[in-house]
């Protein structure tokens, strides 16, 4: 089996969804969600995984510093906050992953000459927090009425020692892997977005983390479009 180490990989599909191996199971973690939680930002979400939490804000559009300023489109800044502490370099390629993932959904050309700032606070972390952030996010710019040509979400895979693939893991569980997978899916084609990945596996074991990621995300979609019913159920 030929193996390769990447501490950072993106990846672009194009096509349908992968085929998943019969042996894989997709189980995440209770989800929890809630927008318009902020009264100062533009638009507001947490979302929780398991014993994951974040918080998001969206502000925008808004203007530009002239040093910042891109002619033909908005242009978007992503911040990430540690739980405790300055943030660092995990932080700055976090806010990179999500960064390029929110830029690729996002009609920024509707908004030339101004900005849009997301900000990611990390309430506690028991891992898949990556996931967690794209998910916030994705939730956060709804609740802001930007356009966007699609939704997206973030799925996390570990791989264990065994070669078993496991979505939405633990802290503990991303500890004891050998690698681990966060990948940005899209609502219209579950086509991946964005990729990031560290630790040893095999191109087979890529693809089939890439299946799975892409059926996990239909879980998470619904539960979207179940957490926007209830919400606007109550407003009627």
């Amino acid at each position: 089996m030929t193996s390769f180490s990447c501490d950072k990989h993106r990846l672009h599909r194009e096509g349908s969804m992968m085929e998943v191996s019969p042996s894989s199971t997709v189980s995440f973690r209770e989800f929890g969600c809630e927008q318009t939680i902020l009264s100062r930002p533009d638009g507001s979400a947490s979302f929780v995984q398991g014993d994951t939490s974040v918080m998001a804000g969206v502000y925008g559009p808004a203007e530009v510093k002239v040093s910042k300023e891109i002619y033909d489109r908005a242009t978007l800044e992503v911040l990430v906050h540690p739980k405790v502490g300055l943030p660092g370099v995990r932080e700055r390629s976090q806010e990179q992953c999500v960064r390029e993932t929110c830029e690729a959904s996002l009609l920024l050309s509707l908004h030339p000459r101004s900005s849009l700032t997301l900000i990611l606070q990390v309430l506690h972390d028991d891992g898949s927090l990556l996931s967690c952030f794209l998910n916030a996010a994705c939730m956060a710019l709804m609740d802001a009425g930007l356009s966007m040509s699609c939704l997206f979400c973030g799925v996390t895979c570990a791989i264990s020692t065994d070669g078993e693939i496991i979505t939405d893991p633990t802290a503990a569980q991303e500890k004891e892997s050998r690698a681990l997978m966060t990948f940005a899916i899209d609502s219209k084609e579950h086509r991946v977005m964005m990729s990031s990945t560290k630790g040893s596996f095999s191109v087979h074991e890529l693809q089939q983390c890439i299946a799975v990621s892409q059926k996990a995300s239909e879980k998470i979609f619904q539960f979207y479009r179940d957490s926007v019913r209830r919400r606007y159920s109550k407003n009627l």
